[in-house]
């Protein structure tokens, strides 16, 4: 059974931890669903922040407009 790529759980991390400044160890012991969730909810926040700025966001990296 091939498990979740190790560079999106990279990926994940980094996104979390530069926005939140979680510790390491908190954001890895997270289920994938739950990491991927606040990777949502950073990148909606983001979204909301910019709104008046051009739609093309470098930070949203799940691309959800």
């Amino acid at each position: 059974m091939a498990g979740y790529p190790i560079d999106k759980i990279y990926e994940e991390a980094g996104f979390i931890a530069y926005y939140f400044h979680w510790p390491h160890d908190e954001i890895m012991s997270m289920e994938h669903r739950e990491r991927r969730k606040w990777c949502e909810e950073i990148s909606r926040i983001n979204r909301s922040m910019n709104e008046d700025k051009p739609k093309d966001n470098p930070f949203d990296v799940f691309n959800k407009r």
